[in-house]
């Protein structure tokens, strides 16, 4: 991953978000607070500024973590926050884009303490990670992470605001997960 794709992922990511904040939106209704979609608009809107003029895709993911953490409220804000400068370091120590993907899943695990099937954005990063470990396709990466937030809908949350439903969790599909997905998207979209 190079500056220019790093930039242009993220400000895909911003337009993807601000298309789909409402949704987002809806999704954190059904099983949380309600503010998924509000609070990522707020961060990725403060990350486009907050990028600009950054020299290597490193710097740039860094600084879009440390935005995210700094903008956004809830829990999207500290998990996507860790997760960008995550993968901001392991590009930054010269990994490639499969091993920052590996950072920033360590770092959402570390922090929410989830893992696959608990109904969270692990559930969207692990097949996503699995998927471009395989073929290093970023489009093959996105289209896991869309069928991993799909499959949560029929899991019970054992994570995060949505675990307080317990069995009224199920049926809905995670927030977390879909944002996860959208976001490999917007990279598959621009690379």
């Amino acid at each position: 991953m190079d500056t220019t794709l790093a930039l242009d992922w993220l400000r895909a990511v911003a337009a993807a978000v601000e298309r789909r904040q409402q949704e987002l939106t809806d999704l954190d209704a059904a099983i949380g607070d309600g503010d998924h979609g509000a609070n990522l608009h707020r961060g990725f809107s403060a990350v486009l500024p907050a990028i600009e003029g950054l020299d290597s895709a490193g710097a740039v993911l860094t600084k879009a973590g440390s935005t995210l953490i700094s903008k956004v409220g809830g829990a999207s804000g500290p998990l996507y926050g860790k997760a960008f400068r995550a993968m901001g370091a392991a590009l930054t120590e010269g990994g490639d884009f499969g091993s920052a993907l590996a950072a920033g899943l360590a770092a959402v695990e570390r922090l929410g303490g989830a893992a696959p099937g608990d109904k969270t954005i692990v559930d969207a990063w692990t097949p996503a990670l699995a998927a471009f470990g395989l073929t290093g396709s970023y489009a093959d990466a996105a289209a896991a992470a869309e069928r991993g937030a799909l499959d949560t809908v029929p899991l019970r949350a054992r994570k995060g605001r949505a675990s307080y439903l317990g069995p009224r969790s199920v049926g809905h599909q995670d927030p977390g997960a879909t944002s996860a997905a959208l976001i490999l998207r917007a990279l598959a979209d621009v690379a």
